[in-house]
């Protein structure tokens, strides 16, 4: 059984060693600096654990900003880790889900998830849960979607990002070990897979695709509904505050 917990950055104390060691492990040229920066900008972190030890995590920021005149909402994910033997597992997209419903459901904006990406599998995880998503190789980004992506981008990332690709490019960036970085020959028949390889064609030297996604109910697909609709515990141990 994997428990699920939600936790504020603010509460973490021997977690941050167990969140660092599985970062490291999975990924090079991670450094403690970078790591404690990135986590010291986000509000949330999702703990999985599987008999005690830690399986993975994610941390996010919710933050709120303005478009044409329009607030709305945006969780951005930060650092994120699965090990390979729970790969096969629903229980980050179920801990995911769960924790955005709980974390937006005292405002009445809408939420987007700003998510990049330098693994196909990070990718894929948007077309299992949403219907339209941007980029897509099969519904392309309309003018004023993608002036949204490039506010929303070039506001987080600044310098880093290149509005020309949709790329962020960081000056020390986390790449996939090797033996975790392979893709599976039959994987390239994925029209998804094969669309993400084409946009970020860097992506093993740590490229990230910045992608942009509506997080509504009416968004999900027939496999998102049923993470939305599980019933699966998500322990939250402290009092949540709502930012």
């Amino acid at each position: 059984m994997i428990e699920r917990l939600l936790l504020p950055v603010d509460r973490l104390s021997q977690e941050k060693e167990e969140m660092f060691s599985l970062l490291e492990s999975h990924f090079i040229g991670v450094t403690r600096r970078q790591f404690e920066e990135d986590l010291s900008s986000k509000n949330w972190v999702i703990l999985l654990r599987e008999e005690q030890v830690l399986k993975g995590f994610s941390t996010l920021e919710f933050y709120e900003t303005k478009f044409k005149e329009e607030s709305v909402r945006i969780v951005y994910s930060g650092d994120t880790i699965t090990d390979p033997s729970i790969w096969s597992s629903p229980a980050l997209a179920q801990a995911w889900i769960q924790a955005i419903q709980t974390l937006h459901q005292e405002s009445s904006k809408k939420l987007y998830w700003l998510l990049i990406s330098s693994g196909y599998r990070t990718y894929r995880f948007l077309s299992i849960c949403w219907q339209r998503f941007y980029p897509h190789y099969n519904d392309e980004t309309s003018p004023e979607m993608l002036d949204f992506i490039h506010h929303v981008a070039q506001a987080k990332f600044q310098q880093y990002y290149t509005l020309s690709q949709g790329i962020v490019r960081f000056p020390k960036p986390q790449t996939l070990r090797s033996h975790l970085g392979e893709i599976p020959p039959e994987k390239f028949k994925d029209p998804h897979v094969a669309f993400f390889l084409k946009k970020n064609p860097n992506h093993g030297q740590g490229d990230e695709l910045v992608c942009l996604t509506e997080v509504s109910k009416a968004n999900l697909t027939k496999a998102g509904l049923r993470l939305w609709n599980s019933k699966q515990e998500l322990s939250r141990p402290f009092a949540l505050t709502y930012s």
